[in-house]
């Protein structure tokens, strides 16, 4: 009998990669969406890499308890993947609090009913260098943001709050084996249309739609090393509790349009290649709300080091710029851009 490894939100960029990893590494894979009507269309993009009989589903909601018992039932780990991850951060942060954090206890008290020992949850980098001021710019996996700190985004506040509530569980039911994979900002092939906040990143640089870009740094990882970070996580012997920081460089902005407008084909032609000045970004930002949502990280220098996580799970990262390439390429094959 094959090993079952539930993978929750299922339809989303690293969740989709995840089930690529498990199913080609010999797992059954369930996926819980929240839109049945999403079902057809992950069948379909996953069908490309994975032999579809390695594959079932099942309807849950993370602020809803029904299903989630029966979806957790007889499988062997579960991937926490799915979390909301919006371009523009909400005004109202319970937006993205709310499902991060009653949703992955509600993952964890099926987990603990049904006896499942692994449970790898899919954390961020976000949750670790966010709130510390810019005097910082070195971080490991033993910081944490700082939700009274400046600056701290919706989106890192649900990603904090979320890995604390889950480390709080599992120090009380120790029977459960926790990892957390916290990754930066994750590039690489996008299997489908359906984007994720980092890769509509790179199609708006694509596009042309701004002149330039901020002094912005982005700590960054390929998704494929994500996935596999997953698969090592619950297949390794470390001890319950681990934390991994999965970057591999943390170039500037610029650093990632630049890589773009160097790509063949004039696939990247649109793509700017200067720094607008902080006063630029400010105004732009009285408009659009993604750019309003970065101004207060503008120029602040983010070191991670993510040694850990190649020497316990035993991989070598990918490149910034192997994962921004493979995303331009990606969005052109599927006529994206």
């Amino acid at each position: 009998m094959k090993k079952i490894a539930l993978i929750t939100g299922i339809s989303g960029f690293v969740a989709k990669h995840c089930a690529v990893e498990f199913a080609n590494a010999g797992y059954q894979v369930r996926g819980t969406v929240r839109d049945p009507s999403k079902i057809d269309n992950v069948r379909k993009t996953l069908s490309n890499h994975i032999d579809i009989g390695a594959l079932d589903f099942a309807v849950c909601d993370l602020l809803e308890d029904d299903g989630w018992s029966e979806a957790v039932s007889g499988c062997d780990c579960v991937i926490h993947v799915a979390s909301p991850d919006p371009l523009a951060q909400p005004k109202n942060d319970q937006v993205l609090v709310r499902p991060a954090v009653d949703g992955t206890l509600r993952v964890l008290n099926a987990v603990r009913k049904h006896g499942v020992k692994k449970f790898v949850h899919t954390s961020s980098a976000f949750a670790a260098f966010y709130g510390r001021g810019r005097e910082q710019t070195e971080y490991d996996e033993s910081d944490w943001t700082d939700l009274d700190g400046p600056g701290v985004t919706p989106y890192a506040k649900s990603k904090t709050l979320s890995e604390r509530a889950a480390r709080d569980f599992t120090s009380n039911h120790p029977e459960i084996h926790y990892t957390s994979i916290n990754p930066g900002y994750i590039f690489g092939p996008t299997l489908d249309d359906d984007l994720s906040s980092s890769i509509e990143i790179i199609r708006l640089m694509l596009s042309g739609k701004y002149p330039g870009v901020a002094r912005l740094c982005m700590p960054c990882v390929d998704v494929r090393d994500v996935a596999r970070a997953h698969l090592r996580a619950v297949e390794c012997n470390n001890p319950s509790g681990r934390r991994y920081m999965l970057v591999s460089e943390s170039p500037w902005m610029v650093d990632i349009a630049r890589i773009l407008h160097a790509m063949p084909d004039g696939l990247g032609r649109r793509s700017p290649v200067t720094e607008l000045q902080k006063w630029i970004v400010w105004l732009i930002g009285i408009y659009d709300l993604p750019v309003r949502s970065i101004r207060p990280e503008l120029g602040r220098t983010i070191n991670i080091d993510s040694n850990r996580a190649t020497q316990e799970l035993g991989f070598s990262y990918r490149t910034a710029e192997q994962a921004v390439q493979a995303t331009g390429d990606s969005l052109k094959a599927l006529n994206i851009v």
